[in-house]
């Protein structure tokens, strides 16, 4: 765990972010998905260049991409106009879970919420995913929202 680092994704980290949040897809988007990184290049490069949006990975000792998350920075006016982060995409590989690498992502997102004077951290989770709620919940997130979506495409 001591050499897990966390930092913003590259450009050749793309195939390995999408293989493991892929792996992780639930429900109708898990069919919806292209295993081509080229198929996301473009989206990739533009979240990369908005300042308000970060992709970042969880790399090994050895430099390998174990576990990603997405970061966004939302300005709105509740909380007296702080703004808020909303996570997207937590995943950690399979084979690396429980070994407290999505701790130590989460803990990385909420020190850089802290730091932008954030006033909380939100996330949705498929309703499916329990053991990831049952995550959620040990690190102090509280199930406060129901979610709802409407598929456009």
């Amino acid at each position: 765990m001591a050499g897990i680092v966390i930092e913003k994704a590259r450009a050749e980290d793309l195939a390995a972010i999408l293989a493991i949040s892929i792996a992780g897809a639930v429900g109708g988007r898990a069919a919806e998905e292209s295993t081509d990184p080229e198929v996301y290049r473009k989206a990739f490069e533009e979240i990369r260049a908005c300042p308000d949006i970060d992709i970042y990975v969880a790399l090994d000792e050895a430099g390998e991409v174990i576990g990603t998350y997405t970061y966004l920075h939302i300005r709105g006016l509740a909380f007296r106009g702080r703004p808020r982060v909303e996570l997207e995409s937590v995943h950690v590989r399979a084979d690396q879970r429980s070994k407290g690498i999505g701790a130590k992502m989460m803990a990385h997102a909420e020190a850089r919420a802290r730091e932008s004077g954030a006033a909380l951290i939100q996330l949705t989770s498929n309703k499916v995913r329990v053991d990831a709620h049952r995550f959620y919940e040990r690190l102090g997130y509280v199930q406060s929202h129901f979610g709802f979506k409407k598929k456009l495409i």
